[in-house]
């Protein structure tokens, strides 16, 4: 794997998704393969992003999850994620989001971010749409490619990330401290292949 970036469970009782670095077409690229799995692949950040706010990327797939919905929990599944753990105030926390914390460490060993920026390819959604995650509202989720259009094909992507947490969570975001990919297939028990470019961030600008 790229240094500096190991794998990210979710619970023991997932089952990993497959990552590799493949060849495609001269430039080395991240696979992702997941069959029922969903773990992810991630690496420690310290980045203020209101200095460099624009993400580009690329990502492919080779097909969309029948049946996966993003707003439904027991059908919460994408073939490409791009996951951003913030850094925050945690005394603002609810009781309820505190009670979640609980559950989460115990489940994973480690406590939930602050909050969690995800930029997703979604069945059906619009692009730019935010969808909070059916089971806390402290992971926000941006539509940043949607339905069928382009699978199979490499898609160059930017968003300002800086913008779309504001958007998401309405307030500006604090310290970014791990970037990560996922693709999921764990709640609809389906299949999903995804390929990640290099991640950069920019700063604002034409």
């Amino acid at each position: 794997m790229p240094k500096g970036w190991e794998t990210v469970m979710i619970t023991d009782k997932k089952k990993p998704t497959a990552y590799d670095l493949v060849d495609d077409g001269g430039t080395v690229v991240l696979h992702a393969r997941a069959d029922s799995a969903a773990t992810g692949l991630g690496s420690s950040v310290d980045l203020d992003v209101s200095k460099a706010p624009v993400l580009a990327w690329r990502w492919k797939v080779a097909g969309l999850i029948k049946d996966a919905d993003n707003r439904v929990a027991a059908l919460e599944d994408s073939p490409a994620r791009i996951v951003f753990d913030f850094e925050g105030d945690h005394s603002k926390l609810s009781i309820a989001d505190r009670a979640v914390d609980l559950a989460a460490k115990g489940l994973s060993g480690r406590e939930l971010p602050y909050a969690t920026l995800m930029y997703i390819w979604s069945n059906t959604e619009p692009v730019g749409m935010v969808i909070p995650n059916p089971r806390t509202k402290r992971v926000q989720m941006v539509v940043a490619s949607s339905g069928a259009a382009g699978v199979g094909q490499w898609q160059t992507l930017r968003r300002n990330v800086y913008e779309d947490y504001k958007r998401a969570f309405g307030e500006a975001p604090g310290m970014l401290r791990h970037v990560g990919v996922l693709t999921d297939t764990d709640n609809t028990g389906g299949k999903a292949e995804a390929w990640y470019g290099d991640l950069r961030f920019l700063p604002a600008g034409p």
